[in-house]
């Protein structure tokens, strides 16, 4: 039986970790201080990333019922939507036929977690 409180702190906890290391990948591409600090944006960002994904594992594990590869296709598809929202949103992107449905497809992942 799935435990929704555990499952909704592991995905806020994995979203804001997926959100912490889009910017330290990505940022370089339209901000000059990461472009220029990318070794010191990778020591800031990498202990708070670790920990956030540690304890998402942690809830993920407890909201599946002691299993961990649900969390791990959560922490997957938290990536992969996150991933298509900010390069459309920071980088002009926008979102292609072949995103649209990756994301489709990555909603379909959380279904089968969830409800099977």
């Amino acid at each position: 039986m799935l435990s929704i409180r555990d499952f909704i702190a592991g995905t806020l906890l994995i979203s804001v970790a997926n959100v912490i290391i889009w910017f330290t990948t990505n940022a370089q591409f339209f901000n000059k201080w990461a472009n220029d600090n990318r070794g010191l944006l990778a020591l800031i960002a990498g202990i708070p990333t670790t920990y956030l994904c540690i304890w998402s594992s942690k809830y993920f594990y407890l909201a599946f019922g002691n299993l961990a590869w649900p969390g791990r296709f959560m922490s997957f598809v938290s990536g992969t939507i996150i991933m298509a929202l900010f390069a459309s949103l920071f980088l002009g992107e926008g979102i292609s036929l072949k995103t649209a449905i990756s994301l489709v497809l990555s909603l379909a992942i959380v279904a089968v977690q969830v409800w099977m």
